[in-house]
Order: C-alpha cells, then sequence, then structure tokens
C-alpha cells in the first residue's frame, strides 16, 4: 500500500500486522481503537487485510484462537480499552493454558489520560500479567513497527503463547516518519534462543528403549504444535511402541491404529490408563504431566523409567523426575534421533520385544472397549458422535467444555490441528467462536462444532458473527438439560444435591434461535431419525445447528476419581469378550 514517508501509528500498526502475515483480524471496535478501525477501513477496500466483526471481545479472542491452532499461524485480535480488554481475559488465559501463538491489541485512552481513571480506562498491561508470554504498552509511535515485529516472534519463539500490546488513542493519530522493522532484525537478550539438542543423550534413550517391555509414548500438545504426527508415527512403528494422548495431543495418530490407545486420564480410555499404570518406560512428548492425566501423581507411571521430551526447559522435571530429559523440539528431537538410531551399530531391531505387551494391551481393548449405549427409549450422545465422525472422518472439530467435549475425545478419531478444545483452562463457551476462526483458516473444509446446551449459551451470540459472513459451520448440540458434568460430580460426591446445575427453565429452542439468526435449525430426539437427519446435516450447505436431545442421566465413562490412580477407574464398561487370560488381565480390574 502505497504511503508518504510521514504517516500515524495507526498505519504502522496495519502496515506492520500485515508484513508479519496477517491476513485475518477478528475483533469488535470502540472508541479508544476508532483511529486504527479507520485506518483499517482503506486496508480493508484495498483487500490487504480482512477483519471479522465478532459479536463479543471474548468470541473474537476465542475465534483467533481457533484460526491459530487449526493453521498454525498467529492470531490477531482487536478490542478496545476498559471493558473491550477486560473482555479478552478469559480468552487470553486459555491460549496461554493451551500455548497458542497470538497477538492481541487493545486500544488504550490517550496517553496524559493514563492513570487518571479516564472514562473506560483499565490497566490491562498489569491485568494479564499471569497469563500471556509478555505484554507492551507503546508509548512512542517509532516503536511501533519494532513491537509489533517483536510480538509476533515472542508469540511463535519456543513455547507457544499469546503476546499483548496496549495502544493509547492518541498514538494511533500521531504522525511520524516510518520505517518497518523486520523480525529478522529482533535481537531480545531476555528472549533465549533454542538450547540445541542434546544428542550425547540418545545412546541412554536408546539403552532405556531397548531394556524396555512394556514402553508406552505418552503425547501431548506440543506434539501437535510441532507438528510431529510423521516422526512419532515413524518412531512408534519402528519400536512397536503403542501411543496414548492427551486432549490437546488427539490426532497425533489415527486412533483406529493398532498402536493407538486413545487419551488417558480421567475421562481417557481403561486400556490407556491401565498400559500406562503397568508400563515400564513412558515417553513423554510435548506433555506436562496434568493433574487430569496423571490422577494420584505418586501412582502415575510408578514403576517406569520417564523420558521427557519437551521445548519447554520449566516443564521438564516439573511434576515428574525424568531419567532422559531432552529441551527441544519434538518433531527434531525425534528426527534427530531415529537418525542416529539407523546409523547406530548399538540398535538391535526386535520387534518381539514389545509383542506380548501389545497383545495384552489388545486384549484390555476387547474387555474394556468404549462402548456405544444404544436405549430403544432415548438416543445417547455417544452416538450422534460416534455417528458424525463416522460420516466426517476429515472434519475440523471444536468443542465445549464438560462431558459432550469427553464424549467427544473418546469417539472422534481426528487429523492433526483438526481438534481444538479448550484444554487446560476448560472454557466454557469456547466451542462456537473458536469455529469461526478454524472456518475462516480453512474455508473449504467442514468445521464441527461439538457443544452442550449450557456450554453453547455463554457465546451464542456468535451465531450472528456466522450469519454475518454465511460461514458453514456444523454446531451440535449434546442437549441433556443440565450442566452435565457438574451433575455427574454432584451425583458421585456430593449425595445428589443438584445445585443449580438445571438448565431446563428459561433455555431456548434451539431450532428458533438458529432461525432468528437466519441459519438452519434441526432437532433429533429418537433413535430412528438419527441416521437421516445426521446425513441432512452433514450435507446441508450453509450453517447448521442440531439439536440433539440426549438421555438426561447419562454419564461419562470411565472416570478417575479426584485423588485416586489412573487404575482405579469408575463405571467401567464389560464387553461380552470372553478370555481364559482376562481373569489374568490386570489386579485392579
Amino acid at each position: 500500500m502505497f504511503s508518504s514517508s510521514f504517516v500515524t501509528g495507526s498505519f504502522a500498526l496495519l502496515d506492520s500486522l500485515i508484513r508479519n502475515g496477517t491476513s485475518y483480524i477478528f475483533g469488535y471496535p470502540g472508541g479508544a481503537i476508532l483511529p486504527i478501525y479507520d485506518e483499517l477501513f482503506d486496508w480493508e477496500k484495498n483487500q490487504l487485510v480482512k477483519h471479522i466483526l465478532c459479536r463479543h471481545e471474548q468470541g473474537a479472542v476465542h475465534a483467533a484462537d481457533g484460526y491459530s491452532r487449526s493453521s498454525g499461524n498467529v492470531g490477531v485480535c482487536f478490542a478496545t480499552s476498559g471493558p473491550g480488554a477486560t473482555n479478552l481475559v478469559t480468552g487470553i488465559a486459555t491460549a496461554q493454558m493451551d500455548s497458542v501463538p497470538m497477538v492481541l491489541i487493545t486500544g488504550q485512552v490517550a496517553r496524559p489520560f493514563i492513570g487518571t481513571d479516564a472514562f473506560q480506562e483499565v490497566d490491562i498491561f498489569s491485568i494479564t500479567l499471569p497469563i500471556v508470554k509478555h505484554s507492551y504498552v507503546i508509548r512512542d509511535p517509532r516503536d511501533i513497527s519494532r513491537i509489533v515485529s517483536e510480538a509476533f516472534y515472542i508469540a511463535t519463539h519456543g513455547r507457544p503463547g499469546p503476546v499483548l500490546i496496549d495502544f493509547p488513542k492518541d498514538v494511533g493519530l500521531e504522525k511520524f516518519k516510518y520505517q518497518f522493522f523486520s523480525r529478522l532484525s529482533v535481537s531480545l537478550p531476555g528472549c533465549k534462543p533454542m538450547i540445541p539438542v542434546r544428542k550425547k543423550l540418545f545412546p541412554k534413550f536408546l539403552d532405556l528403549i531397548q531394556q524396555s517391555n512394556q514402553p508406552v509414548l505418552y503425547v501431548g500438545g506440543g506434539a501437535i504444535i510441532s507438528n510431529a504426527s510423521d516422526s512419532i508415527k515413524e518412531f512408534s512403528d519402528l519400536f512397536q511402541i503403542p501411543i496414548t494422548t492427551t486432549l490437546m495431543g488427539k490426532g497425533i495418530i489415527s486412533e483406529k491404529s493398532p498402536l493407538s490407545l486413545g487419551m488417558l486420564g480421567m475421562h481417557g480410555t481403561a486400556y490407556a490408563n491401565f498400559a500406562v499404570s503397568e508400563c515400564d518406560l513412558l515417553i513423554a512428548l510435548g506433555t506436562r504431566f496434568d493433574d487430569r492425566v496423571t490422577g494420584k501423581l505418586d501412582e502415575f507411571a510408578c514403576n517406569a523409567q520417564v523420558v521427557h521430551i519437551d521445548i519447554d526447559p520449566a516443564e521438564v522435571g516439573k511434576n515428574r523426575i525424568p531419567q532422559v530429559a531432552i529441551v527441544g523440539d519434538v518433531d527434531n528431537v525425534l528426527t534427530g534421533f531415529i537418525s542416529y538410531v539407523s546409523s547406530s551399530t548399538n540398535f538391535i531391531e526386535n520387534r518381539d520385544r514389545t509383542s506380548s505387551w501389545n497383545q495384552r494391551i489388545y486384549l484390555w481393548k476387547q474387555q474394556y472397549p468404549l462402548l456405544v449405549p444404544k436405549n430403544v427409549d432415548f438416543l445417547s450422545p455417544q452416538e450422534v458422535l460416534d455417528g458424525i465422525t463416522k460420516l466426517e472422518p476429515n472434519a475440523y472439530f471444536t468443542t465445549d467444555v464438560g462431558q459432550h467435549q469427553m464424549w467427544a475425545a473418546q469417539f472422534i478419531n481426528v487429523l492433526p490441528r483438526h481438534w481444538m478444545s479448550s484444554a487446560g483452562l476448560g472454557t466454557m463457551g469456547y466451542g462456537l467462536p473458536s469455529a469461526i476462526g478454524v472456518q475462516i483458516a480453512q474455508p473449504n473444509k467442514k468445521v464441527i462444532c461439538v457443544s452442550g446446551d449450557a456450554s453453547f449459551q455463554m457465546n451464542l451470540q456468535e451465531l450472528a458473527t456466522i450469519a454475518q459472513y454465511n460461514l458453514p459451520i456444523k454446531i451440535i448440540i449434546i442437549n441433556n438439560k443440565w450442566q452435565g458434568m457438574v451433575r455427574q460430580w454432584q451425583q458421585a460426591f456430593y449425595r445428589e444435591r443438584y445445585s443449580h446445575s438445571n438448565m431446563e427453565k428459561g433455555s431456548p429452542d434451539f431450532v428458533k434461535l438458529a432461525q432468528a439468526f437466519g441459519l438452519f435449525g434441526l432437532k433429533v430426539e429418537f433413535r430412528k431419525d438419527l441416521d437421516n437427519i445426521l446425513n441432512l446435516f452433514s450435507d446441508y450447505e450453509g450453517p447448521v445447528v442440531l439439536d440433539c436431545r440426549v438421555k438426561e442421566e447419562e454419564n461419562c465413562y470411565p472416570m478417575v476419581a479426584p485423588g485416586k490412580s489412573n487404575s482405579q477407574m469408575i463405571g467401567l464398561s464389560k464387553s461380552s469378550y470372553t478370555s481364559k487370560t482376562n481373569a489374568k488381565l490386570h489386579s485392579t480390574s
């Protein structure tokens, strides 16, 4: 875009964002950020960037999050000062917990008014300090380009995360002699360079593998961020090691693979939890030993040697001391290790070493499968999700938080970067706006949002955004008329005292709600109608909301109770599979 040598701060901001790769901005205007939006008008007119107007700042930040997770690019979000900025806080914390790279621009009152309690002034810099990788307040417009380039560098360097830039209103209006500051010129002494992979640890790593008879790969979101799917599959195949993933690690391997154990942890598969409980080697890749995964920490893989590979040195040894600790990008480390193994004289290929272990896991899979309840009187949430994943094996999925999230994690099989879910913070209201960001990033792909009736009502105003841009997002509402996971915990641990968890009174008719926004609305109540409705839902070319009236009292199992080890699951469903060896499968089963 042509400009004179003297430009406004708003021009410098837009130019710097675009030069750093920004194609889409998610946001909502307001007084303090109006100079930026005024400048944005011309940039959009010239088709240099596109702004997506969300209906709430929380919706905008979650949309930027979904855009980033599904594309691997930095998500960019605009919000004005005061309540506009504070409405971003939940989304910023969500991104920080799940290591999502974002750059957030907040408007601020003019520099002379900072600290005077001016209208819509809030110290968003201080408010967000604990939940960002870094923060800036721009005081001099000549710093804009450098700060923006630094922000993109920091957001993507090492373990990704959100960076906030607070932008006073008068900075956007001030004119100055502008010169772009390239990201290649960024020099940040406090931003430590990546530690070279310690290849001298490879021999010990290989020795541990070759001494192990019952190894397990425990894979988290860091492997997805690293795009390590191919190297992990090659590594797993080479040594015939089964793979279990966290909620963030879903998609790293097809869950139809014989070596896949699905998700582990509180609502993980029985066979994943049994395998981790009895393994003699746990290889942790891009994961942080979260409490929802480990259960009772001192009983998590308590008989195993541990290898921990992670890009963030602060995570290594934080919750579990490993025998081998390698700091680095998961894909780079595994690629280097596989190369080392192929040229090592110490490597003895012996696929039989883990054959009895994998056979034992196979028997666990037969004895404790994830079952799809099929009751003639009620529609089960599991069969809805099992049905949609069979119809749409290549779709991008977003979820909200609760029972439906766990059922989706159990039954939906996804590809890498095709799964967007708030894992660390557990943010209700995440699913719908994040689907907007995913659809913007993947305009020719199918995007499906799995929500619950309670979660959906957190950010349902974003249906207007979907309508405005005619985004062909498919929304499934698992409607059990409750805050499902809250109800399940109240039933299990609070003597069935259902305090304020029922959502039936006051909830909207979701079909009519969709129609009010100009969207197609569907409802399914009975099993006999499910296949036809799901096919109609899937084939419809525009946005559609499907209200699934499922069994109200259905609980999400298996479940590890708080403070218990992963082998002490409740609600296990045994199949009709019988074998003479079943009684010997697991002492705690």
